[in-house]
Parts: structure tokens; sequence; C-alpha cells
């Protein structure tokens, strides 16, 4: 439970559905002074929230705090990422390594058969394996982000809200006079005191790690100087405080060399890359190359690809036509029509 609409509701409806809930909200690390830090998806108010919504729904409620092990899998990996020149997406970890990780491991520990959360995703039963798929409703669908999920965490999740939309959740979330019910969705990375990772990066890489370089055409001139890669991603065109005849995008970071080099649109596109880390999350890979819909992003559009496993945990991926904005770092997920086949990382080659 994180004190918002969508966990609230999940909890409402399996009690409702007659299940023995036990509501938990996560205190994640977040910087500031020890004693007065708090991550934005666990302020006090927002504990209060869910306490209040635990108490009105007469279940128990416990605030468990992960901060180390989050600091340790999300947020220095985060860092590390971004000072490697890639683009991470730090929800996919926090999926992979606390929520479903940490957090499932603890559920089991206190002897529940499930840990359940307010995810936008639907999960079903297909023979004797488990398959992640979208949520009901496209427009806050988050199976990109689940899909590092393992046959075994399937096995043990439970997504109370897939075959709902969002306005249908705030309508029940009325309905049951939860306090919740009209709050905002949050938006903004949870672990930076003011919302803004450049700042954050600022605050926190080691010093001397983010630093002024060049900016170079890619035949190699120098045409500009970036503030340090971090503040740069791929497909990029605002901010990069040069003057051409015509629009220049970042085409790559190449962190050995602390340079960015950009050029036209014409020069943007490519149409493959590869993926580390691959899970499957129905627990079987392909045998051979597979037709999908591949998103690169989690707001992206999806593309049709030709996936080609290369081993057990990388792939490559043939787009039918250019993509603009392949970035190293982001998640590229594998979709058969509803059903997430797998996904893996982008890797720093695909910007080359």
């Amino acid at each position: 439970m994180s004190g918002g609409v969508d966990s609230s509701v999940a909890a409402a409806l399996l009690v409702e559905q007659g299940y023995q809930v036990v509501g938990i909200m996560l205190r994640l690390w977040s910087e500031g002074e020890a004693d007065a830090r708090h991550n934005r998806c666990c302020t006090p108010s927002d504990v209060d929230l869910a306490r209040r919504v635990a108490d009105s729904l007469d279940i128990p409620f416990y605030v468990l705090d992960v901060a180390e092990s989050f600091k340790a899998q999300v947020v220095d990996p985060f860092i590390a990422d971004y000072l490697a020149g890639h683009t991470p997406n730090p929800c996919i970890n926090c999926n992979r390594r606390i929520r479903f990780g940490w957090l499932m491991d603890k559920a089991q520990g206190l002897g529940a058969s499930h840990l359940a959360t307010g995810h936008y995703a639907r999960r079903r039963l297909q023979g004797a394996r488990w398959q992640l798929s979208r949520g009901a409703d496209g427009d806050k669908d988050q199976s990109y982000v689940l899909s590092v999920l393992t046959q075994a965490q399937l096995a043990r999740a439970m997504f109370p809200l897939g075959e709902l939309t969002k306005p249908q959740v705030r309508q029940i979330a009325q309905r049951k006079n939860l306090p919740v019910a009209h709050k905002p969705d949050s938006q903004d990375l949870c672990f930076p005191l003011d919302g803004d990772y450049r700042q954050f990066l600022l605050r926190h890489a080691p010093a001397g790690a983010i630093r002024p370089g060049p900016i170079c055409t890619t035949s190699g001139q120098v045409i500009g100087r970036h503030a340090g890669l971090p503040f740069y991603t791929i497909g990029q065109r605002k901010g990069l405080g040069l003057s051409s005849a015509e629009a220049l995008y970042v085409l790559a970071l190449v962190p050995d060399e602390n340079v960015i080099v950009v050029g036209a649109a014409t020069e943007l596109g490519r149409a493959e890359c590869k993926v580390h880390s691959v899970n499957y999350p129905g627990g079987e890979q392909p045998g051979g190359p597979f037709r999908a819909s591949v998103k690169i992003r989690y707001k992206a559009s999806e593309a049709d690809a030709t996936v080609t496993p290369l081993s057990s945990d990388e792939a490559h991926i043939a787009f039918d036509y250019p993509l603009r904005d392949i970035t190293p770092g982001q998640a590229a997920v594998f979709y058969d029509g509803e059903i997430v086949v797998g996904g893996g990382i982008i890797g720093v080659e695909s910007a080359k």
C-alpha cells in the first residue's frame, strides 16, 4: 500500500472477495538528513492515508523499512547507469529487486500466499504456466515494468486492477468512501528530494564523474560543449546550446571519451539493437527467431520486429523500420498481442 488510490482499491477489492488481507507500506530510501528525509512514495501524509484506508477496511497495516536495500539495488545502479552513458528506468529494477524480490520474500515469511499490488496488468494460467499480459486500461497498462517477473513470482502475484480502467478504480474508491479517491497520481522519480534527477546526480555522483566535454558531429568536428553526459539522452534535440542551420539530435553518448555525438534527424534512426538481462515471464525461451511488437520505452508506441534469442539472457532485435530513440539502459519489451513474451535492457552498442 502506498497511500494512493490504486493500491487502496486493490486492497479493498480483495477484502470484498473474502481474502485475509494485510496492508504493507515500504519505507524507501530518499536523500536528506536521515531523521527527516522522506521518499516521495512514502511521505508521512502517505503513511497516514494508507493507515486510514487500512482502518476503514479493518485490515492490519505495517510499515517496513527497506531503505538500505533500495539504496543498494535501485539508487546506486541508477547513478552508475547514468555515469556509464545509459538512461535507466529505476521502476523496473525496483520491481525486480524490491517489490517482487525483497517484499515477496517477506510476505512469504509472514505466511501470505500471494503478494497483491495496484499495478494495471493481468496474469492468467495457460496450461501449467502463468502468462503476464496487458492491463485492460491501455492508457494505464504497466505490463512493461513488470516484464522482469519470473514464473515463480507470477505464481504468487495478484493484480486486482488488471480488468479495470482508472476511472472505474476511482469510482470504486468513491463508492467505498476511501480517503484517497481523488488523490492525484504520482509521476516523478520517488527518491530525489526535489524530483529533479539532474540535480540528484550532481549531489550524489562521485566527485569529477560528471564533467563538461565536447559535442561532436559524426565526422569528429567539435561544434559545442555539453554540461555532462548524464544530462542528455538519445534523440534529444532541445537544450543542446548549438547554433545550426538544421536541427541537431543526440546520436550517441561516448563515456570513455566524455563526448556527445550529434547529427541530423536522418542520421538518428536505427533498425536494430541488442538487449541483455533478458527475461521471459512465461518461463520458456523461444527456440528461434520470433515476431513481436516491441516497446522501447514505457510510453513508446510499439514497433513490429523480429527478435532472435542469442543466449539465455541476450537477444537481437531487428525492427521493420528505423526507430529514432533506441536508448541504452531502457527496457525493450516483446509482446504477442496482449501477452508479454519477454524483455531485456537495451545495450550501449545500440547507440553507436
